[in-house]
């Protein structure tokens, strides 16, 4: 028997593997992009192109973004590690496709950041980030980086519209009363 759902709703496992091959991806052109970068430019002097506007310039960092933390890499270890798992618990509500994109990208930059954390120089849960790209006046990044500023600029542009992890949608006028609808993007629970 066919199940009725509002268009564009999907079952919840279908989300969860949204988020999972967006969480892959990143993942893996992180981790590619950081063995490329190590193994080519680590004894070269920066490499400058588009006229100074994009440098590539490896660095280690044993902070978090913008180098804030330095020296407390177990404890921004340990929290990566608790911002993974808070992501995967929630993919157990996860009925929106924007929301599957948004964890997704959030999930793939901080596992990539794990990764170096964990395995990296100078020991296991001290291990500093590989940053390669630097803008002008920015301080210098990597893909999982840019994948965790995505998804979190997407997550902020999702809640202020109102639309919720499981596709319901908090109308505007209604968002103070906590008065939910089933969005578009909702399943109807009949998965």
């Amino acid at each position: 028997m066919p199940v009725d759902r509002p268009s564009g709703a999907e079952p919840a496992p279908r989300r969860v593997g949204m988020l999972v091959v967006v969480a892959v991806v990143a993942l893996l052109l992180d981790l590619g992009s950081k063995t490329a970068v190590v193994a080519g430019l680590s004894d070269r002097a920066p490499i400058r192109l588009l006229g100074g506007l994009l440098t590539l310039r490896v660095t280690r960092n044993s902070g978090a973004a913008f180098s804030i933390a330095t020296g407390m890499t177990v404890v921004l270890t340990l929290i990566a590690i608790g911002v993974v798992v808070a992501i995967l618990r929630t993919a157990r509500r996860l009925r929106s496709l924007p929301w599957a994109v948004s964890l997704g990208l959030l999930l793939g930059g901080a596992t990539g950041n794990l990764v170096d954390r964990l395995f990296r120089s100078p020991a296991p849960l001290k291990g500093h980030v590989v940053d390669w790209i630097e803008l002008p006046h920015w301080p210098v990044f990597n893909l999982a980086d840019s994948a965790i500023v995505c998804g979190g600029v997407l997550a902020v542009v999702l809640a202020s519209r109102g639309l919720q992890i499981d596709g319901t949608r908090v109308s505007g006028a209604d968002a103070g009363e906590g008065v939910r609808d089933a969005g578009p993007d909702a399943d109807d629970g009949k998965s």
